[in-house]
């Protein structure tokens, strides 16, 4: 999905919600079992009850892999059940050189079939060029994020207005293929938000932290917007929607959550006109 592409998907279905796809066993219904297949048949109706609602879908997955083989055949179902529609994000948070992220780049884009995965850029140019190289696909790369730990190394600096994240976005925005990144930008951080669109504001941002995490979206709507990109948000919403019920109705709850946000969305797209 190109950038015109997840543009007119934004405007067609008035959301631009991206739901996450982080199947934890102990929270989900317990009519549906156990194990591999169980995983699969929730993240199937998950994706059902939403996808007209939803213009992404983002798989955690490290929520897969420590399933082992098991994990990553349903990794690949559950992508390969996102409707074509829809942008498929791996969230893999990647992050190596060479030849170990051409063949990181080509598991998430090739042997998945994602549209974006998650990169972490700290080890710089020649561990992002490689996920660029895909001339048809979207490197995500972490900037800003919502965690604690964040103030580490992401927000080193800022007392002196120069975040390590600030970094991030001016470098990466000179290597080879550069037009194809978004950014991951933490919903609980609002005036870093404004920042980050301030830096970049040709970029689509991917959003986490609405919902459980305790961001809202009239802040992320507020300080992230882009009028070019029609909002150019990617807001995720994972377990205040996949864990709206552990009943039967799981999905109908699902749905219904996803609604309430698609018709805020909604409400911002139509103010923005």
């Amino acid at each position: 999905m190109d950038r015109q592409k997840l543009i007119d998907t934004i405007r067609t279905k008035s959301s631009f919600l991206c739901v996450g796809l982080d199947p934890d066993p102990a929270r989900m219904p317990p009519h549906l079992g156990k194990g591999p297949e169980a995983i699969l048949a929730f993240n199937r109706a998950i994706i059902e009850a939403t996808s007209d609602l939803a213009v992404a879908f983002k798989p955690n997955v490290a929520f897969y892999e420590s399933l082992g083989a098991d994990g990553w055949a349903v990794l690949q179902e559950t992508m390969a059940a996102i409707p074509d529609g829809c942008l498929k994000i791996a969230d893999a948070k990647r992050g190596d050189i060479g030849n170990t992220a051409t063949r990181y780049a080509q598991a998430a884009f090739e042997a998945w079939g994602a549209d974006a995965v998650t990169v972490a850029p700290y080890m710089g140019r020649d561990s992002v060029e490689p996920f660029l190289a895909f001339e048809d696909k979207w490197t995500i790369l972490l900037a800003a994020t919502s965690n604690p730990g964040a103030e580490d190394f992401e927000f080193h600096g800022a007392d002196e207005g120069a975040p390590l994240w600030r970094r991030v976005l001016e470098v990466s925005g000179t290597y080879e293929g550069a037009e194809r990144l978004m950014y991951v930008v933490g919903a609980t951080r609002p005036e870093w938000l404004a920042e980050v669109r301030a830096v970049v504001p040709d970029r689509f941002l991917l959003v986490p932290g609405v919902g459980a995490q305790g961001g809202t979206l009239e802040s992320v709507c507020e300080a992230g917007w882009s009028e070019e990109l029609a909002g150019g948000l990617l807001v995720n919403v994972g377990r205040s929607l996949m864990y709206a019920s552990q009943g039967f109705d799981f999905a109908e709850a699902a749905r219904s959550e996803a609604r309430r946000l698609q018709e805020a969305m909604a409400e911002e797209l139509d103010r923005s006109r």
